[in-house]
């Protein structure tokens, strides 16, 4: 029976959902009192694979997996992520799990604080590290975001194993085009607004890109103030926010099958994180950034103090499209047609941090 797997992930443990017909059941949490900052679920075998990060205030963070839609789980006898020896660095928490596309069928990517990317050639279960960024030049001048130094984003494109884009808070965005063997920085257009000079090379705080899967060359960007979309794979960078309540935000994601769809969940300030105008509103644009409608039925009227993160928002692929957020009052949201009406799956749970979804077996 083919449903809608919703994964999601908190400060205090792993919630699996499944959605059959109207309605939702959840179970949980796994991962008791561990914070979950990065799921993915990878639908590229004929039993999808879930891969979580998740982090122990006694044993430290790990990555873990299940080929059972979350009934067991298992962990590598030896870290799956390890800085290796000579780095000087130890592996403080996993942001990012992107299974590849399926040009590269067992690959999977692991963005990591501090700063790196790790790879997976085996389906999730041991990572390396992608030493050409790790030893990049312009690395030991980034700086740590509000949440920590970290690659938060990982974007491979489906025509080419070998093209693989990142977002580092506070690095900017950087491209390889040779599976990772060298890496230019690719932030022209986008601001620093805390910067003196306002458009370096790379430091810009990048808090989330997104894929158009009809053009992959088309990105969408929300930073540190600012919204940007990319016709050119990140080469360039055009604001695309001005009609927006606020440019300000961490969370943007894209249809999974109509092009120039975006959507976005505005946040007021970097120094008020709420949402803007304390409304709860998804914004989604459906010529690529020329406007931004206000999806709001089913969702909250009165004043809202719910801050969506940059992974806690997010949609599944089927048909239509479901879309889903997660805030950190504890509320989780689901859309069946592509954000038109709301209705609220999940209540008083711990904040949401991360949030995945996809049509299942």
């Amino acid at each position: 029976m083919t449903g809608v797997l919703l994964a999601v992930g908190t400060r205090k443990g792993l919630f699996v959902g499944r959605r059959r017909g109207g309605g939702w059941e959840f179970e949980g949490p796994h991962f008791t009192a561990q914070a979950v900052y990065s799921i993915g679920i990878d639908t590229r075998r004929s039993t999808p694979r879930l891969l979580v990060g998740a982090d122990s205030s006694h044993w430290g963070p790990s990555v873990f997996h299940s080929d059972d839609l979350g009934a067991n789980w298992h962990e590598p006898k030896q870290p799956a992520v390890k800085f290796p020896p000579g780095t000087g660095a130890s592996l403080e928490r996993v942001w990012q799990l992107h299974p590849a596309g399926p040009a590269a069928p067992d690959v999977v990517y692991a963005g990591t604080q501090p700063g790196a990317l790790f790879r997976s050639e085996d389906g999730g279960r041991s990572f390396e590290l992608v030493r050409a960024l790790w030893d990049h030049p312009t690395r030991e001048q980034w700086a740590a975001g509000f949440g920590g130094q970290a690659v938060h984003t990982v974007i491979t494109d489906p025509r080419s194993a070998d093209a693989v884009t990142v977002a580092v808070s506070t690095g900017g965005v950087y491209r390889s085009l040779d599976g990772g063997a060298s890496w230019s920085p690719s932030n022209t257009g986008i601001q620093a607004v805390f910067l003196p000079d306002r458009y370096p090379e790379f430091g810009q705080c990048v808090h989330k890109i997104a894929q158009d899967p009809v053009n992959p060359d088309r990105l969408y960007l929300q930073n540190h103030w600012g919204v940007y979309r990319s016709d050119d794979a990140g080469d360039t960078w055009t604001s695309i926010g001005d009609a927006l309540p606020s440019d300000f935000g961490f969370a943007v994601a894209a249809h999974p099958r109509r092009p120039d769809t975006a959507y976005l969940f505005p946040i007021q300030a970097d120094a008020d994180r709420v949402p803007a105008g304390h409304r709860c509103r998804v914004y989604r644009t459906d010529d690529a950034g020329g406007k931004w409608r206000e999806l709001g039925s089913g969702l909250p009227e009165g004043r809202h103090y719910g801050t969506v993160l940059r992974d806690a928002l997010c949609v599944d692929d089927g048909d239509p499209a479901g879309v889903y957020f997660g805030n950190r009052n504890g509320e989780l949201y689901a859309s069946p047609d592509e954000g038109e009406s709301w209705e609220l799956i999940g209540s008083h749970l711990p904040d949401v941090l991360c949030v995945r979804a996809a049509v299942v077996g």
